[in-house]
C-alpha cells in the first residue's frame, strides 16, 4: 500500500535531503582536541542533559548516510564544528585531526552520492570567545572570517557553502527568549546588535568566498541560511495589524533586509526605530558595515530557508514576559514582547506538544513575499522542516509508526510544490533531521528524524515516514540513475516489493486552520514602502512558542 497522499511526485533534479547539525549529532566533545563551545560549561551546570554521544555521528556517519541514499536522500546538511578546527576559535594553527575528519566525512558522502551543504556555525560558537561577548564583540566576527577562509581553501571537495545557521534563532534565544547561554532576557540591544554583527560576518564570508572563487577557482556557491517565521495580525483591527508589522520586522526583515537588499529599508528602519525606543535600545553601525552588506547582496548564490511555524499576534501595552516550553508540556508558553506584540493561540489551528503552531499556508505566504519582495533572491532550499514529537518505540519489526510526521511534511510539501508552480524558485527539501538528535533546550524527549535512534544502544531503527521519504524520492524522473552510484546497485540492487514489513494505516489529516485576517506576509496588507526620509536611530559609533529547542 502507497504512504503517499497528497503530494504525489516531486520535479525532475530536485534535491531532496535532511538536516543535521554537528554539536547535535556528533557527540564526542572532548576527544582529539576540539575545544569547548558555548553549551559544554552551560549544559553541566544546567544539569539536565548532556549532548553525549548524541547521535554518535562522528563515528557512525557513515552508517547514517548510507541509510540516508538507500532511502532515497540525494542530500544533506551538515556543520562543521569549530571547535574541532580551532578550539580557541582564534588559533594560529588547526587541529589535523579535525581536518582529516571532516574530509573522510565528505568523501564519504560522495561514496554514496548525497551530496553534503555544509554550514560553518550552526550555534556553537568556541567558548572562548563566547566568554569575549560572542557576536557582540568584533573580535568573532574576524575570527570567523578567518575560520572560513581556512574552510573554503582547505575543503575544496565542499560545493555547497552556509555561512551561519539561523542568525535570527541566535538574537531571539540568547538575548530575547533566554533559552540558549547567557540566558538574557528581552535585551534588546544586544538583540538586535547580534543579528546587525551575525549579518556582516555573513557578508564578510559571501565576499571573501567570491573573491577566492574568481582567482583560485573554487567552483562552488554560498549562501545563508535563516529561520523565518511570518506574523499575521490576531484580528483585522489596526493595533494588531501593527503588531505584527513590527514583529515582521524584528524577526524577519531586518536580516532579510541587510541580507538581500544590502541594506536596511526604511520602513524596516522606521519599525525597529520604535522597537528600540520602547526598550530603551541603541544599534552601532560601523562605516564599513553597510558597505560589506551592499557589496554582498547580489552574490548570495542560495538561500536557505528553515520554517517550523507561524506566529499571531495581539497588540500589547505592558512590560516584557515569556515562558518557555522546554518540556513538551503542551500550553505552557507564553512570549510577551514590550513595543512589539504578543503571541497569542488561534482556534482552528492545531499546536504540537512544544506549542509550535501547525501551519503550512505560513511557508507558502513567506515564499512567495520574499521572492516578491528581493530582488537579489537567489535560488531558495528549505533547508530545515519538521515535526518534533515524542515518537513511540518500534513495533516488532522494528519500524516506528510516525504518521503524524508524515502527514506534516506532506502539507508542507504542498504548499512548497504549490509556490514553485507559480514561479518561485525553490529548488530543494531539507527534512529536520535525518536522525533523533540531542535538542539544545530539550535534551532527547523530542525527536525529528527520519531514523529513530536507542540512545542507550546507539542502534538505527527505521521510521515510516524514511519509507514516505523513499517513495516519494522515487517518483523523480531519472531518480534511480541520480541518487544510486555504483556502491549502492551492488549492495541494494531495485526490489519490487517493500523491503520492510510494516502495517500501514490511514494518515490523520491535521488542519490547516482559518484563513489569516490579512493575507501574506504583511499584516498590515500594506506594499512595502522604501521612503528615504525615514531617520535612522543608530547609536554614535497563553501562547505560542517561539523559542528554538530542535
Amino acid at each position: 500500500m502507497s504512504l503517499l497522499n497528497r503530494v504525489q511526485q516531486l520535479p525532475k533534479g530536485f534535491v531532496w535531503g535532511a538536516a543535521t547539525a554537528a554539536y547535535q549529532t556528533e557527540g564526542s566533545t572532548k576527544v582529539a582536541g576540539k575545544g569547548k563551545t558555548m553549551w559544554d560549561d552551560y549544559l553541566v551546570a544546567q544539569g539536565r542533559f548532556l549532548p553525549d554521544p548524541a547521535s554518535d555521528f562522528y563515528n557512525r556517519y557513515e552508517e547514517d548516510i548510507r541509510l540516508s541514499a538507500e532511502h532515497g536522500l540525494n542530500a544533506i546538511r551538515v556543520s562543521i564544528a569549530w571547535t574541532r578546527i580551532f578550539p580557541n576559535g582564534d588559533d594560529a594553527e588547526p587541529l589535523a585531526e579535525g581536518v582529516k575528519h571532516y574530509h573522510e566525512l565528505f568523501a564519504c558522502c560522495k561514496k554514496y552520492g548525497v551530496e553534503p551543504y555544509v554550514s560553518l556555525h550552526h550555534f556553537d560558537s568556541p567558548a572562548a570567545l563566547f566568554n569575549q561577548g560572542d557576536w557582540l564583540n568584533r573580535k568573532t566576527v574576524d575570527a570567523y572570517v578567518r575560520y572560513a577562509e581556512f574552510c573554503f581553501r582547505e575543503f575544496r571537495e565542499v560545493k555547497n557553502w552556509f555561512t551561519i545557521n539561523e542568525l535570527i534563532s541566535l538574537s531571539h534565544s540568547q538575548y530575547i527568549q533566554g533559552n540558549f547561554p547567557p540566558n538574557h532576557h528581552f535585551d534588546v540591544t544586544s538583540g538586535i546588535q547580534s543579528q546587525h554583527n551575525e549579518l556582516v560576518a555573513h557578508a564578510r564570508a559571501v565576499n571573501l568566498y567570491k573573491d577566492l572563487d574568481e582567482t583560485e577557482h573554487l567552483g562552488g556557491r554560498i549562501g545563508m541560511v535563516n529561520v523565518l517565521t511570518p506574523a499575521y495580525p490576531a484580528t483585522d483591527s489596526p493595533a494588531d495589524q501593527h503588531a505584527a508589522d513590527l514583529y515582521n520586522a524584528f524577526y524577519t526583515d531586518f536580516i532579510m533586509d541587510g541580507a538581500f537588499l544590502g541594506h536596511y529599508s526604511a520602513r524596516t528602519l522606521s519599525l525597529i526605530n520604535e522597537i528600540l525606543r520602547a526598550n530603551n535600545a541603541t544599534l552601532t553601525v560601523e562605516d564599513s558595515d553597510m558597505e560589506e552588506l551592499a557589496k554582498a547582496a547580489p552574490r548570495n548564490d542560495m538561500f536557505g530557508l528553515n520554517y517550523y511555524q507561524s506566529a499571531f499576534i495581539a497588540a500589547y501595552d505592558g512590560e516584557s514576559t515569556n515562558s518557555f516550553n522546554g518540556t513538551g508540556d503542551k500550553g505552557t508558553s507564553c512570549f510577551k514582547f514590550k513595543g512589539v506584540g504578543q503571541q497569542v493561540d488561534m482556534p482552528g489551528i492545531p499546536t504540537t506538544d512544544w506549542d509550535w503552531l501547525i501551519y503550512p499556508q505560513g511557508l507558502y505566504d513567506t515564499l512567495k513575499h520574499i521572492s516578491a519582495t528581493y530582488p537579489n533572491l537567489p535560488v531558495i532550499y528549505i533547508t530545515e522542516n519538521g515535526l518534533g514529537h515524542k515518537d513511540p518505540e518500534p513495533d516488532a519489526n522494528g519500524i516506528v509508526a510516525d504518521p503524524e510526521r508524515i502527514d506534516f511534511v506532506d502539507q508542507h510539501m504542498e504548499k512548497v510544490l504549490q509556490a514553485r508552480a507559480e514561479g518561485v524558485d525553490v529548488q530543494g527539501y531539507f527534512i529536520w533531521s535525518l536522525q533523533d538528535q540531542f535538542s539544545w533546550a530539550n535534551g532527547y524527549n523530542k525527536r525529528y528524524g527520519l531514523f529513530y535512534i536507542d540512545f542507550d544502544t546507539q542502534k538505527r531503527y527505521i521510521k515510516q515516514s524514511a519509507l514516505w521519504y523513499k517513495e516519494l524520492a522515487d517518483t523523480m524522473a531519472g531518480a534511480q540513475e541520480r541518487i544510486a552510484p555504483p556502491f549502492l546497485m551492488a549492495c541494494f540492487p531495485p526490489r519490487r516489493e517493500r523491503p520492510y514489513a510494516i502495517q500501514t494505516q490511514p494518515l490523520p489529516s491535521l488542519p490547516l486552520g482559518p484563513t489569516p485576517p490579512a493575507p501574506g506576509l504583511l499584516a498590515s496588507g500594506r506594499p512595502y514602502r522604501f521612503s528615504t526620509s525615514m531617520p535612522l536611530r543608530f547609536h554614535a559609533k497563553r501562547s505560542v512558542n517561539y523559542g528554538i529547542d530542535r
